[in-house]
């Protein structure tokens, strides 16, 4: 079998790893299965605040009053199902494949899915739906084709720089949280491949 399908130094396929991990699920505590299954929704619930908030501060510069349902509900559900949909395919997908063994990769990755599906994207997308709206009902003045980037760079500093602490916010939840995975993907470890240790695992804190 080739070295690269090969996971750590069990010599099982990633396909075994998986099957063998999933099959030992169920043993984990029961705070740590919830957390595995539940805390990635709960980030996106964060990214989704995000977007609610970038969008309401980019409302108020442009002086949008109109649509304020149309712009809110994709700012909400948008950030929410990306930053969960990043945060599984980056970190609990491959935790369960066996694929990550480093605590700081995991820890990076969280970080990572939590400043820029929960943070930055929820801004970039508030911004050229606020602008069209502002454009459509012209409620700020719009300007020329040829300065449209720097009108977009002005009109978002002082966004950027409200929206520090849900940047800190998130980047600091995506590393507890993947740092929480990461623990719960070690005693996984421990139970699948050294049952010998299961029922101390299963008393760690």
């Amino acid at each position: 079998m080739p070295e690269k399908e090969r996971v750590g130094g069990y010599g099982l396929s990633r396909v075994v790893i998986a099957e063998m991990l999933a099959k030992n699920f169920e043993k984990l505590p029961d705070i740590d299965q919830k957390l595995f299954k539940y805390g990635p929704m709960y980030l996106g619930g964060n990214a989704g605040l995000a977007g609610l908030i970038s969008n309401s501060l980019y409302r108020r510069a442009l002086n949008v009053t109109q649509a304020p349902f149309a712009s809110g509900l994709p700012m909400a559900v948008l950030p929410c199902l990306t930053t969960f949909t990043l945060y599984c395919a980056a970190v609990s997908a491959p935790l369960m494949a066996g694929d990550i063994n480093c605590p700081s990769c995991a820890l990076i990755r969280g970080a990572l899915v939590g400043v820029v599906g929960g943070g930055v994207y929820p801004i970039l997308l508030a911004l050229p739906v606020n602008v069209g709206l502002a454009s459509r009902y012209v409620t700020a003045p719009m300007p020329e084709k040829g300065n449209l980037l720097r009108y977009w760079m002005d009109l978002s500093r002082p966004i950027l720089r409200k929206m520090r602490a849900v940047l800190v916010l998130q980047a600091f939840f995506g590393t507890y949280l993947s740092s929480r995975h990461f623990e719960t993907y070690t005693k996984l470890a421990h139970i699948t491949f050294d049952p010998s240790e299961e029922d101390m695992t299963l008393k760690m804190p």
